[in-house]
């Protein structure tokens, strides 16, 4: 008895692998954050995701266009959850000017967990505007910090004035900070790179800003 097939009987790969997932767009999503973690946003193709999710190679054409468009929907992803961090932070802050410190933490924290999705977020090649739920949820990452810094000011702990220059500030050194730790370039261990935030960063930021 054959316990090896031959390439006459073995069955084509869509046939081996199945066409459907009870949840095929998350599934994806999942596998092309394993390969970016791997490989980086521009190393792997659209038949490694399908293999890295069990499914044909057929399969992410489903819900994906090409790979630019799995990547944004990646991106889109990470800007969700980047909204929800810095809005879970900051809803430990007891005044306008507290959240609007812990927004950052909360960016920072974002960034260190999934640095796969900061990755696509910010480096890789492809055009945002024609990806129009990716541009909506980076938008919205950027109106919530907008918010704080706003709500900041109106309590008087902040400059007067365009909350927008704040903005484009405290989010300069916020993702500073993240590049740099992410890609290991800080002369202090990952572990502290939240306090050298809270202590150090944030401090410098709120004296900068104050009214």
């Amino acid at each position: 008895m054959l316990l090896v097939s031959t390439s006459k009987t073995k069955p084509p790969e869509n046939r081996r692998r199945p066409y459907h997932h009870p949840n095929l767009k998350q599934a994806l999503l999942d596998a092309a954050a394993e390969l970016i973690a791997a490989h980086g946003p521009q190393s792997f193709t659209l038949r490694e995701v399908a293999r890295m999710a069990g499914v044909s190679h057929n399969a992410p054409y489903r819900h994906f266009r090409d790979k630019d468009e799995l990547l944004a929907a990646v991106a889109a992803q990470g800007f969700e959850r980047l909204t929800a961090a810095m809005q879970e932070a900051a809803s430990r802050g007891k005044t306008a000017v507290e959240r609007w410190k812990l927004s950052g933490h909360g960016y920072l924290a974002f960034a260190l967990r999934w640095p796969q999705h900061y990755f696509v977020m910010f480096d890789a090649a492809f055009e945002i505007a024609n990806h129009p739920a990716c541009a909506a949820a980076g938008e919205a990452a950027f109106d919530a910090l907008l918010r704080f810094v706003s709500d900041a000011q109106s309590e008087g702990r902040l400059l007067a004035g365009d909350p927008l220059p704040l903005a484009l500030a405290s989010w300069s050194a916020v993702h500073g900070l993240a590049k740099l730790a992410i890609n290991q370039r800080l002369p202090i261990p990952p572990a502290e790179v939240l306090k050298f935030y809270d202590d150090h960063v944030a401090a410098v930021l709120r004296r900068g800003m104050a009214a």
